[in-house]
């Protein structure tokens, strides 16, 4: 195991943004709570709550392998739509205690995923359609439920 020092320097910070992770198009995660790992010269990753990824689009495969600074990292593979990729996200399930933060994160080889930084898609609850009809203008000025006023802007 080796420690993370000036000639090998490794920083953990929460990510600016939301990172949406798309796989041929579908959404494979989208995360608020992403962490950045950044290692010596090597680019920035993204680590991913697993609760934040669609898990069903994953299988571990049997690949280990180890970082003297992180430890063991386990792999997955991602399927959909017929698309098969070995081994294309992997995680420190254990870390070492330098970079404890990112256990049991996931992080996606970026020339098999598209990130998309800061473009959260607002999820939608269903809606009563009668509540909504309820309360809209009728096109007469006055609010059909007596408690909202009238959207009538005409003067």
């Amino acid at each position: 195991m080796k420690i993370p020092d000036a000639t090998h320097p490794i920083t953990i910070t929460p990510s600016a943004d939301t990172v949406r992770v798309l796989f041929q198009g579908h959404e494979i995660a989208d995360s608020d709570d992403v962490l950045v790992l950044k290692e010596a010269s090597y680019p920035a990753v993204f680590y991913i709550p697993r609760d934040d990824v669609r898990m069903a689009f994953l299988k571990r495969t049997d690949k280990v392998t180890h970082c003297p600074y992180k430890g063991d990292a386990s792999y997955f593979s991602l399927y959909r739509d017929g698309q098969l990729v070995e081994n294309a996200v992997w995680s420190y399930e254990d870390p070492y205690a330098a970079v404890g933060s990112i256990a049991n994160r996931l992080a996606f080889y970026p020339e098999h995923v598209e990130f998309l930084l800061g473009e959260r898609v607002a999820e939608t609850d269903a809606v009563d359609v009668g509540e909504v009809i309820r309360h809209t203008d009728s096109g007469s000025g006055t609010s059909q439920a007596e408690h909202w006023p009238p959207t009538d802007d005409r003067a």
